[in-house]
């Protein structure tokens, strides 16, 4: 028989290898972000002078041109010039060629140097966020398997005591998201907004070439304001704030809205019932599943018109989002091959955990259509 001692055993040497992997991982972020600013601030100056040595490279080309033409007409009319004014013209059509050639080397090693600049800075921002991720997800792993988990093993007899495991772990995942949007929320998000002032105010001080550094801030401000776009876009998706303020139906509405914005799909809303206060962990899951489903038509279906449904019934509300895309073969696919991913798979453990029911129908050709249905009575222990 297996003994608690030694299961408790495993579980902290369990926590003790998450605990130092957390740490390996966050210091991999740290350094990947690092490498980003050093890399961005690298990048800045190869930029300009990239930006240098076409303006000279343009300028050479025009005094080569004249270098040349200058030869010519000395060369042609070579009793109006003595031998000396061919010498002259000569020499100086050989230099400025030779001058234009090394400018021109110069511009396509700082072309490839931005170019592979630009690489690095893109495999590094990638390096950073899926580090990120990672911690993020050890954090959860680690905050629950110190605190509830050492007594897992007295826990297990139970169905109901199972199910509770699951809502638990579902609330530490949502709780650390919702500390992560707070952070960026108040962070990043603030820093760019005062980055959009200051290069407003920079636009009115400056007097030396004033057309040039106004498009240049210019371009900066637009920068930093999709910066500030794409962080509200992943606060949104860690956590609709918009859920706790005016409810699921709502904020499913104002996702709709902004996916039709960004897929041009057409998206159809229709609501059956009356609408009724759900447990937060209910609202939570109805909102996921349509929030995944979308996304996987988004990513693989190729439809265009979808239909997503809630029907609130006494004791259960019920799901259904269906397009006219591809389909795919069931037999052919599990629920990790479908989309690539966990989608559909973290769909059906969020309606497994609150005792509820998922269905996925799909034909080659003819679309896809899920059924989800959860109960609104939900025991959490």
């Amino acid at each position: 028989m297996f003994k608690i001692d030694r299961l408790n055993e495993i579980i902290k040497s369990t926590v003790d290898v998450i605990e130092k992997s957390k740490n390996e991982i966050f210091d991999i972020a740290e350094n990947a972000r690092e490498e980003c600013r050093h890399i961005e601030d690298e990048l800045c100056l190869v930029r300009n002078k990239t930006l240098e040595i076409i303006r000279q490279v343009d300028e050479l080309k025009l005094q080569e041109i004249e270098g040349r033409h200058r030869l010519m007409t000395v060369s042609k009319n070579i009793k109006e010039y003595n031998e000396e004014d061919i010498r002259i013209a000569y020499d100086r059509a050989k230099d400025l060629q030779i001058q234009f050639v090394i400018k021109q080397n110069e511009e396509q090693q700082l072309i490839h140097r931005r170019n592979d600049l630009e690489r690095r800075l893109k495999l590094s921002k990638e390096t950073t966020a899926k580090a990120e991720s990672l911690v993020s997800k050890v954090g959860v792993a680690m905050g629950y398997l110190s605190g509830g988990l050492m007594d897992l093993s007295e826990k297990l007899d139970d169905i109901r005591e199972k199910q509770t495991l699951g809502i638990k772990i579902i609330k530490a995942q949502e709780e650390e998201r919702k500390r992560v949007a707070r952070e960026i929320h108040d962070g990043p998000a603030q820093l760019m907004a005062n980055l959009v002032i200051k290069t407003e105010l920079c636009e009115k001080l400056v007097d030396k070439n004033p057309d040039q550094v106004r498009m240049e801030l210019n371009s900066l401000k637009e920068l930093a304001r999709i910066s500030l776009k794409d962080v509200r876009k992943i606060i949104y998706d860690l956590r609709p704030m918009s859920l706790d303020d005016l409810g699921l139906i709502p904020t499913v509405q104002r996702f709709i809205t902004n996916y039709m914005d960004e897929t041009g799909q057409n998206v159809e809303l229709i609501v059956f019932g009356e609408s009724v206060p759900l447990a937060p962990i209910v609202e939570l899951a109805s909102f996921r599943i349509i929030q995944e489903a979308l996304n996987n038509v988004k990513k693989h279906s190729g439809a265009n018109n979808v239909h997503v449904k809630m029907e609130f019934l006494k004791k259960t509300i019920k799901l259904i989002i269906s397009d006219n895309g591809k389909g795919f073969n069931k037999e052919n696919a599990n629920l990790q091959d479908i989309d690539g991913g966990y989608g559909l798979l973290s769909m059906k453990e969020r309606v497994d955990l609150l005792n509820g029911k998922l269905d996925v129908i799909s034909t080659p050709g003819k679309g896809t259509k899920i059924f989800a249905s959860i109960p609104l009575q939900i025991y959490e222990g």
